[in-house]
């Protein structure tokens, strides 16, 4: 602890642990072993000549003195890391590794596509995308961005609407040459709808279309359902059947005249795709290029709809 730079790294330790509640998940995040955590904690401890952290085999809290220097810390680490961003922004710099999770589905169908691209607007930039279905706390994870859809109600997140999706029914025009494309939900046979499964369960998810305040719903019974949207995608693309999917994973396809989406005057249901971040942490300007980056590839595509209904349904896959 003899220099400047010791100290910091000595509080960034510190305050990770405070934030995981943990020494082991802190050392996780911040990739190095269990014993320089433990290590680096207590030689910030003897230097400063105070307890900041009570621990037990169970429990990990903060000392009255360990609560003012925790806070402290948080606003330390906030101004070194604007310093820096402010630096690099003045020299054109966006670099070091960008974390992001998302979903499986919108991470694969969505974002890895525009990858190639943003890295060759920032070729120092090195990214790292998480797909998962059971998100983690982007503190403890070391996330620097997250994907969340929906609503987000954890307060120490800021979340920002990136996009509002919504269902389309679809189909190859293949298909539609042999069934025939329907022009009134009632048309829709649905032996050869092909379902998305509800959360934790092997039934698939009601269509429903709107108009004028006329109603209609759905439940498929074509020959295959799945708890994924891409193999759903496959299988409407290998003529199997007609399918009911958020536009932000078929816009390309249905720009392309791959799949040809039926009932376009019918409103369906809506989703909406929101970036996290942790409120707790400055923004670094590589995160921020991302953000703005995805906003703008997912507004460039955005069909609007004759009507959308915004539904708090979770769990689609």
């Amino acid at each position: 602890m003899k220099n400047r730079m010791d100290k910091l790294w000595a509080m960034q330790v510190f305050t990770r642990v405070v934030e995981c509640g943990s020494f082991s998940r802190a050392a996780e995040s911040l990739d190095i072993a269990n014993a320089t955590v433990t290590a680096s904690v207590r030689n910030l401890e003897t230097y400063l000549g105070v307890t900041l952290l009570s621990r037990n085999t169970r429990t990990l809290r903060l000392t009255d003195p360990g609560e003012r220097f925790f806070h402290q810390c948080v606003e330390l680490l906030r101004h070194v890391a604007e310093a820096e961003a402010e630096v690099m922004e003045q020299t054109g710099s966006i670099a070091g590794q960008l974390r992001i999770e998302s979903p499986a589905a919108f991470g694969k169908e969505v974002i890895a596509p525009l990858l190639a691209e943003f890295g060759q607007q920032h070729p120092e930039l090195q990214v790292a995308l998480r797909l998962t279905d059971h998100p983690e706390g982007l503190i403890e994870s070391g996330t620097d961005v997250a994907i969340r859809i929906d609503s987000v109600n954890d307060a120490d997140l800021v979340a920002r609407p990136l996009y509002q999706a919504h269902y389309v029914a679809c189909a190859t025009p293949s298909f539609l040459q042999l069934a025939g494309t329907p022009q009134h939900p009632g048309e829709l046979r649905a032996a050869r709808c092909l379902g998305l499964f509800r959360k934790a369960s092997y039934s698939p998810a009601v269509w429903s279309f709107s108009r004028n305040g006329e109603h209609h719903e759905l439940l498929p019974e074509g020959p295959v359902h799945f708890n994924s949207t891409d193999a759903l995608i496959d299988a409407a693309l290998a003529d199997m059947g007609y399918i009911y999917v958020l536009d932000v994973f078929v816009n390309p396809l249905i720009s392309k005249g791959v799949l040809v989406e039926i009932l376009p005057e019918w409103s369906t249901y809506g989703r909406t795709f929101f970036s996290v971040t942790p409120k707790s942490r400055f923004v670094a300007p590589r995160t921020r290029a991302f953000i703005d980056y995805m906003a703008g590839c997912l507004d460039a595509q955005r069909r609007i709809p004759v009507g959308v209904q915004v539904s708090l349904e979770h769990g689609r896959k």
